[in-house]
């Protein structure tokens, strides 16, 4: 197996493992927050979905042969820098927490399917190639969604230890 069909084949089960458990809950439990934090599955789900926006661009930019066309978030760190997570995390936040499930969930899954529709368009080289895309600085596009496949697996971990915590099936 290639290393590209390897990472996508990584996300796909990622991805049906993400869908599959939130297929399982009830809106009481997504909407609950997942305390101690205020967070809810909706806004992990939501926070998650806002960041493939980069993911996508990334993607879409390296099979187009273009520059990223970054989402226009309203933060001036760049989200990329040292501590920059932190102003879109609460942007997001603000902006998605009462947004309802059903436009939540159905742009979380589309954008990730639409992930790796783009990443399974390009070609290997390419994808592994980090001095390709000199806007990646030395990245190469299969690391980038090796740090998306990371980030979904942290949040799915963390949501299905507070559900086994909680006594809620997993």
């Amino acid at each position: 197996m290639s290393m590209q069909n390897h990472i996508l084949a990584a996300m796909r089960e990622l991805f049906e493992q993400w869908d599959n458990q939130l297929s399982t809950l009830s809106e009481a439990q997504i909407t609950a927050p997942l305390e101690p934090s205020d967070w809810s599955i909706q806004d992990v789900t939501a926070h998650l979905m806002v960041w493939l926006q980069r993911s996508i661009a990334r993607s879409e930019a390296a099979r187009l042969g273009l520059e990223p066309d970054y989402p226009d978030w309203p933060v001036e760190q760049d989200p990329d820098a040292e501590g920059g997570a932190e102003p879109v995390n609460a942007w997001i936040y603000a902006t998605y927490h009462n947004r309802p499930w059903d436009e939540v969930h159905p742009a979380w899954r589309t954008g990730f399917l639409r992930l790796l529709e783009s990443a399974g368009q390009i070609s290997e080289r390419d994808l592994l190639d980090g001095d390709r895309y000199a806007w990646l600085e030395g990245w190469s596009l299969a690391q980038e969604l090796i740090a998306s496949y990371d980030h979904h697996r942290e949040h799915l971990d963390a949501v299905q230890t507070w559900l086994r915590e909680h006594g809620q099936e997993v």
